[in-house]
């Protein structure tokens, strides 16, 4: 079947197309199945922020690799033993990349996230099909079409990003990077009665976006500096809840200063694994009492992501779509930073 690979390690960035990464389409075997299991025929794949990272190759993988997680389509075949959640042939399904041993101590002390068995192999999603354990699979609402049901697992991370945000009503708040986490949280985060809510984005396109999903401000940090708007804009106090969605070594330094006393600082997104962050301990946690903490996947989040569905405004992301025989088009889309989300259709569907 075909199927998205990895045949060559670096940047798709690289200016020395030697040392470029290369991405293209493979036939691969199909992938067999487990008593528990379900073969979805896949409808559409997004490309995730992180892929290009993957091609990078930060987690050192060997090639030839396969690429993406976030995936619509139908299911085709049910394992003898997938019977819990009332699977079957025809269901048009999404669902979480990951599955959870549900056994382990983390499992079994509610931090799924950090389950020591944790298992992605079943990838990859942009493929004509993929087999998924039943517990990954979720079905999807009528009103809900394929090409919208690959974000369930973006959204699902806006579901997580509110966990760990606990906002309070009228709390004043910043995000950081207008691509397509950071604009699910500007929606998220509206929809929660958020006051002073302010978007910092270099692409003019996105900060319109931004406007248009609930943000009351927004910062060209190319423009401005975004301490002193953002110290502006609060009335010297800064932001209660700071939320980076950029993933940029340049954008996040500058973060603890716009953060409010006492506020909390969420650095939400994928840095580069030998990244370090100055950080001054007596000012920041000491002197202001900031809450700093990370985010990793989206643990129970995905049934409350598909009852948050129909809340998000979706048109933008499911606008540019290839087909999977142009995934190399796709991925010189993805980087050029034209396009807030580009999904490759593995399979057409009526």
């Amino acid at each position: 079947m075909k199927s998205v690979t990895v045949v060559k390690v670096g940047s798709l960035r690289d200016p020395d197309e030697a040392k470029r990464g290369r991405v293209q389409v493979t036939d691969i075997p199909m992938q067999e199945m487990g008593d528990e299991d379900v073969r979805i025929k896949v409808a559409y794949c997004s490309i995730c922020g992180s892929d290009p990272h993957l091609v990078e190759n930060i987690f050192g993988w060997e090639v030839p690799f396969g690429l993406g997680h976030e995936v619509s389509g139908v299911i085709v075949e049910v394992g003898k033993k997938a019977k819990k959640k009332g699977l079957k042939v025809g269901d048009r399904v999404a669902g979480n990349f990951l599955r959870f041993c549900g056994t382990c101590y983390y499992c079994q002390n509610g931090q799924q996230q950090f389950c020591e068995h944790a298992d992605e192999s079943n990838n990859p999603g942009m493929s004509e099909y993929i087999v998924w354990h039943e517990s990954q699979v979720y079905k999807m609402p009528d009103n809900v079409s394929l090409k919208e049901a690959c974000l369930l697992e973006p959204v699902s991370v806006a579901v997580r990003l509110m966990d760990k945000v606990g906002l309070k009503f009228g709390q004043r708040v910043a995000i950081v990077g207008g691509g397509p986490i950071g604009l699910l949280a500007t929606q998220a985060i509206h929809m929660s009665g958020a006051s002073n809510l302010t978007l910092v984005e270099p692409i003019a396109d996105r900060r319109e976006l931004a406007l248009r999903y609930g943000a009351d401000h927004v910062i060209d940090p190319a423009a401005a500096n975004v301490r002193e708007a953002a110290m502006d804009l609060t009335g010297g106090k800064g932001y209660d809840v700071v939320i980076d969605c950029s993933g940029s070594t340049k954008a996040v330094y500058d973060l603890p200063f716009i953060t409010a006393k006492g506020g909390l600082l969420i650095y939400a997104a994928m840095y580069p694994n030998d990244f370090e962050m100055p950080l001054n301990l007596y000012r920041h946690l000491y002197a202001n009492e900031l809450t700093l903490t990370g985010m990793y996947v989206s643990p129970y989040a995905f049934p409350r992501a598909w009852q948050m569905f129909p809340k998000f405004d979706l048109k933008d992301f499911t606008s540019t779509v290839f087909p999977i025989d142009q995934a190399e088009e796709a991925f010189k889309a993805q980087i050029s930073g034209k396009h807030i989300k580009i999904l490759i259709e593995c399979n057409k569907f009526e």
